[in-house]
């Protein structure tokens, strides 16, 4: 139940001030992406360990829908409420091993994958910016903004941040 709910303020984020955009909004690449993540997420949540067996069967669908959307967010990542995403054509992918708070943003050409055993966790109110990558395990604080084709490989677990370069480093403000 709390997926839909989820679902009700990803939708309220991305049509922003203007809310007669939901008929496009329904039917974009983006909101099919969403969706579909939350509906997974809700059946894994509903039914345990014993979704990975139906999942095979509903495996065809899920794959039809991460093509068209570009967007792969696995069901065990746990995404609070507010997730937008701005351009899916890149591509979108979240590991399973992802924790990661409300109102979460990434325009494309993410990734947040694992090179270890452990978890990526991102806390509130965050921001990727095109083609930014965090490669785990590791510890983000609240309001980070990761710039545009920054990856991010350690942990910052301050707030406030803006994160530049490869490997990421705060941006020194002058």
């Amino acid at each position: 139940m709390s997926q839909l709910k989820y679902l009700k303020k990803d939708v309220v984020k991305m049509l922003g001030k203007n809310k007669w955009r939901i008929i496009i909004l329904i039917f974009s690449r983006v909101f099919a992406g969403i969706f579909w993540y939350r509906a997974d997420r809700g059946m894994y949540l509903l039914f345990g360990r014993t979704y990975r067996v139906l999942r095979i069967l509903l495996s065809p669908f899920f794959y039809a829908v991460q093509a068209y959307s570009n967007i792969d967010i696995h069901y065990e990542a746990d995404i609070g409420p507010g997730l937008s995403i701005l351009h899916s054509s890149p591509g979108i992918v979240v590991s399973g091993q992802s924790v990661i708070g409300k109102n979460f943003t990434l325009t494309g050409g993410n990734i947040i994958g694992m090179r270890d055993k452990g978890s990526v966790i991102i806390g509130d109110d965050c921001y990727l910016g095109a083609n930014a990558c965090i490669i785990g395990p590791l510890q983000l604080g609240n309001k980070l903004i990761i710039g545009a084709c920054a990856c991010v490989v350690k942990s910052f677990g301050q707030d406030n941040l803006t994160l530049t370069g490869v490997p990421a480093k705060p941006l020194v403000q002058s």
